[in-house]
């Protein structure tokens, strides 16, 4: 279907604000449209040549080349035809692609430096430092630290001969190659020691802010959710001045972002909002920063309003995988398993890759939809017979394949995966019973034809320690064996049975200290006490009743000895301290109650529950 004429200039116009973001795949797809109206455009298969290469498929990029040989020219991409082979390793023809190229730039003049040894000396830590590098760049991490230690050496000797250097100026100079190999050891998986070397530059605050920042910002990307007081001091370092003159525009965008996911986990969300809605901005087809957005929501519990911002962003955006992946974990968070199951299907980025192609089958099983599972299954394995025959991912999804189907009584379609699989290697003699099970269920003629394969039963050697199985955990947990000394075991039968088993004594049980033989045992003792026919409830002393209950100093006699009206004579008066005079009266406190009428408590004999 041709364009219209004003489609042309905004699909130019999506490559160029695509290549200012630099999201690469987007341009691509829209250069493939721009090349079905014209295939020999010059401009239009360049810009394909460099989407390529910033995608790392160097080989894609140099094939691209090599076939349109007549309309991209050496003089046109002879630098990305020379990266390219320099990046495949194609060194000698790397470096006769750029003395071909007629116009030296500044880049091919760089390659050229990078591709051909100059016989340059790494005498001084600068050249040394750049060599590592060039070599971190290449990916070759080990051999750009052992650089980087002798850049550090080379620094130090140099700047300590000369006496007017202090020790500050030297940490300050080493600042930039102690990041680096920090850096270095945090892609290799040495956290502890990357922390302490950017630790060590952050205390000393170098003069150059770049290095500064990249140390603090990597520390927060180690502390991740852990330790935020720390990196909220460290972050407000990558806000300095001049900062943003130091760093790449790319540095700057991984430094915002790290800056509103630290607001997230701070409970900060207005200025969480406020970093996101900066980075849209700059950034307007980055998925990062709305899925920064989505967890704010998701954290605050607002579902609804993570959903819309996806959905917003996946409208403008209709290729961006991570937001769909999104979109459909939020799906199944909330039991949409059908919504949630068809987004994920619908990306086609990941459509095969065997961790989504398990997670279709698991999802679609858990809805009892057996043949879309299998739909799913039959794709992936048709994808992988054509682009990867033979490869172990293809293999293994072949007899997942093969056994979801025997499970789920499918063994009709299950003998096509199952006889692929044999072809592929003829000596899987598991994968040939499987094929004789399920031909048996419908053909039982070719399933004896394919019997004859299976080896004889004379060949079969099965070597099996019969004792060591015996004596394995799943036979002694089973049952318990006394296994029995050996030389025991070799004793004749009949001087065993000589022997009399010994018979255990039965051991006479306790009676209570109150048994009395004459009498028999309480025929109530099975019932509690207060069932009992004898049971006539607890006592209640009369020591209640002699201890005064009223104001201090009142007596425990009746109430007519208290009555006032009897005419009983008042009491004397109490004699005044140092009187020496002695009073007849005892006080309440120190009259003993009456014992009369009273029994002292029995006393409970030990013995059975109901005793005898």
């Amino acid at each position: 279907m041709a364009l219209g004429a004003g489609a042309l200039p905004q699909l130019w116009a999506d490559v160029n604000r695509c290549g200012q973001t630099g999201d690469y795949s987007r341009a691509l797809k829209t250069i493939t449209k721009l090349l079905k109206e014209d295939k020999d455009n010059v401009t239009a298969l360049h810009c394909k040549v460099v989407c390529l290469i910033q995608q790392g498929s160097f080989k894609e990029a140099l094939q691209l080349i090599q076939g349109q040989t007549k309309v991209l020219s050496t003089d046109v991409v002879g630098f990305e035809k020379a990266y390219c082979e320099y990046r495949l390793n194609r060194m000698e023809n790397a470096l006769k692609t750029i003395e071909a190229t007629a116009e030296k730039s500044c880049k091919l003049q760089e390659l050229y430096g990078q591709v051909e040894e100059l016989g340059i000396p790494e005498n001084t830590y600068e050249l040394c430092y750049n060599a590592a590098c060039t070599l971190i760049g290449q990916g070759k991490m080990k051999e750009g630290f052992e650089k980087l230690k002798k850049a550090e050496d080379l620094c130090r000797q140099s700047l300590t001969e000369d006496p007017d250097v202090a020790e500050e100026e030297l940490q300050d100079e080493l600042s930039v190659i102690h990041v680096q190999m920090a850096y270095v050891l945090q892609r290799r998986g040495f956290t502890e020691e990357a922390l302490q070397l950017y630790s060590q530059v952050v205390k000393g605050r170098p003069s150059d802010v770049g290095p500064l920042a990249v140390a603090a910002n990597n520390i927060v990307t180690l502390n991740k959710d852990q330790n935020i007081f720390d990196s909220k001091k460290k972050i407000k370092l990558t806000c300095a001045e001049g900062v943003e003159n130091k760093l790449s525009k790319k540095q700057q965008r991984a430094v915002n972002l790290n800056r509103a996911l630290l607001a997230m986990h701070t409970h900060q969300s207005d200025q969480c909002k406020q970093l996101v809605q900066n980075l849209r901005e700059s950034f307007p087809h980055d998925p990062l920063p709305v899925l920064v957005l989505t967890a704010l929501y998701h954290h605050e519990k607002q579902q609804n309003m993570a959903l819309q911002v996806l959905q917003d962003f996946c409208n403008k955006n209709a290729d961006s995988s991570l937001v769909k992946l999104a979109i459909a974990q939020l799906n199944l968070a909330q039991g949409h398993l059908s919504a949630g199951t068809e987004i994920l299907r619908s990306i086609d980025h990941w459509k095969f890759c065997p961790g989504m192609v398990s997670a279709l089958v698991m999802l679609y099983s858990h809805q009892e939809d057996v043949s879309t599972a299998v739909e799913v299954l039959n794709e992936a394995t048709w994808w992988y017979q054509k682009h990867e025959p033979g490869s172990p991912v293809y293999l293994r999804l072949m007899k997942e394949s093969a056994n979801y189907k025997i499970r789920h009584s499918r063994e009709n379609e299950a003998v096509a995966d199952l006889e692929q699989l044999w072809k592929q290697n003829p000596e899987d003699m598991k994968t040939l019973a499987q094929l004789i099970s399920a031909y048996s269920q419908l053909d039982a003629q070719k399933a004896k034809k394919l019997s004859k394969y299976l080896p004889a039963t004379d060949c079969i050697s099965l070597k099996v320690d019969v004792d060591q199985l015996e004596n394995s955990y799943g036979m002694t947990h089973m049952r318990k064996r006394n296994v029995k000394p050996m030389e025991k075991q070799l004793q004749p039968q009949a001087e065993l049975g000589r022997k009399k088993k010994q018979k255990k004594k039965k051991k006479k049980g306790k009676l209570p200290k109150s048994y009395d033989p004459n009498n028999g045992p309480d025929p109530e003792r099975w019932l509690p006490m207060k069932e009992r026919s004898y049971y006539r409830g607890k006592r209640k002393t009369k020591k209640k009743e002699q201890i005064g209950k009223g104001t201090q100093g009142s007596t425990t006699g009746g109430a007519t000895e208290l009555d006032a009206s009897k005419g009983v004579s008042s009491p004397p008066a109490s004699p005044r301290p140092g009187s020496g005079g002695a009073s007849n009266v005892v006080p309440p406190r120190q009259q003993k109650p009456s014992t009369a009428g009273t029994k002292k408590k029995a006393k409970k004999k030990k013995g059975g529950k109901g005793g005898w």
